[in-house]
């Protein structure tokens, strides 16, 4: 492999944990729109339960539009709540129960209540300023709304080692990672093997491996920030990375792995 030029990070759960908790919050929403007024058997309960923790699990990462979409083909197909919205309402309806929590994470870190490591994947802020440090072009994308990714970064501290920070499009079905990722190569000029792309969901591993980029999985249990999370793990083995690791604090493990 050549001389890494590039590194492409997901955001949300690779670096920052600001939105930690959110298929808490995603679960039980869709679960009320597809049972509606319905009483559920208990069969049928778990049956969704299962349905939903599933979809969940798999889609990590993608574009919350392309969830919503998911949701509702199901309350479609469920037939229990008479009342379909389409997708955007859901995230509408969703987004705005997901900020509510982000939100006081962020008043807390504006009023000195909390402090940004607390809100890191463990060693990450040290990890990235080592990178720009050596020269490496770092960028971030990520399938939440590109304004939050940007105030998000902001207030972690870290958005000014970035050359760009791209989420998802704002009223717009598009993903945000394949567009960055194909910029990257086609406008940049980086050939495949001069990238690295680090991520904990299965997206960016398999459009980093699609593109021949080096794909180097964070598995971290996000509400310690650090050490390995089981189920991401086997999530990011499947989608084929390279190494995984439970966080940023090994320096130059990461160093080594990205051939620095």
């Amino acid at each position: 492999m050549g001389k890494i030029r590039a590194v492409l990070f997901d955001f949300d759960g690779t670096i920052s944990t600001l939105r930690a908790g959110w298929e808490c919050i995603m679960a039980p929403f869709m679960k009320e729109e597809i049972a509606g007024s319905h009483s559920l058997s208990a069969e049928e309960e778990e049956r969704l339960d299962r349905d939903i923790a599933a979809y969940i699990d798999q889609s990590t990462g993608i574009q919350t539009i392309y969830q919503m979409q998911w949701l509702a083909d199901k309350v479609r197909s469920a037939g229990w709540n008479e009342t379909v919205k389409d997708e955007w309402a859901y995230k509408a309806v969703y987004n705005s129960r997901l900020l509510e929590q982000v939100m006081k994470r962020v008043d807390q870190l504006a009023l000195g209540q909390s402090a940004a490591d607390d809100y890191l994947i463990k060693g990450a802020a040290d990890f990235i300023r080592t990178l720009h440090s050596r020269g490496l072009e770092l960028y971030v994308a990520s399938g939440t709304d590109h304004p939050d990714v940007v105030r998000e970064a902001e207030v972690l501290g870290v958005a000014k080692y970035f050359r760009a920070i791209a989420g998802a499009p704002v009223g717009k079905a598009d993903c945000s990672k394949e567009k960055v990722l194909r910029e990257l190569m086609h406008d940049k000029g980086l050939a495949g093997h001069e990238l690295a792309v680090i991520g904990d969901g299965k997206v960016e591993i398999r459009l980093a491996k699609e593109a021949g980029s080096l794909a180097l999985g964070l598995a971290s249990d996000e509400e310690a920030r650090t050490g390995i999370h089981p189920v991401k793990k086997h999530r990011l083995m499947a989608a084929g990375a390279d190494w995984i690791a439970g966080d940023f604090v090994n320096t130059e493990e990461w160093l080594k792995r990205l051939g620095l």
